[in-house]
């Protein structure tokens, strides 16, 4: 089993991981197949500085699809063990089956300052699956 985190708000991928509503918890199969989804409550006030992610990791989430997030949340996630695919951007439901596709890349930016109204709309990056 796999578990993936994703910020969210009103079943969008959430701009900012720090001030998402809440994280939509997906399980995947061996087969990747999706076991389940559940809803994980945000933490009160901004959650790069809050205890999400030792929540996650005792959770055993693996990986966070993610829209916008600083440097400083992205390498306390790393350090808990939790993997951060950033740029994502749209439905929840799209950014799990572009993830299922295989089509899915890090966009490799981070903000540099807390609040980040800063950042352009972009895509979520894809790379194309050949053979699937």
């Amino acid at each position: 089993m796999k578990l993936i985190a994703i910020p969210t708000r009103d079943g969008m991928v959430d701009d900012h991981f720090g001030h998402c509503a809440y994280y939509t918890v997906v399980t995947l199969s061996e087969q990747n197949q999706v076991v389940k989804q559940e809803r994980l409550d945000s933490p009160e006030g901004c959650g790069c500085k809050s205890n999400i992610a030792s929540v996650m990791q005792e959770m055993a989430i693996t990986l966070m699809l993610a829209g916008n997030m600083g440097m400083g949340a992205y390498n306390k996630l790393s350090a808990h063990g939790i993997a951060v695919i950033r740029g994502c951007q749209g439905k929840v439901d799209d950014i799990l089956k572009a993830y299922l596709n295989g089509e899915l890349k890090d966009s490799l930016e981070s903000c540099d300052h807390h609040d980040c109204d800063h950042h352009e709309k972009k895509p979520v990056y894809f790379v194309p699956s050949f053979g699937k």
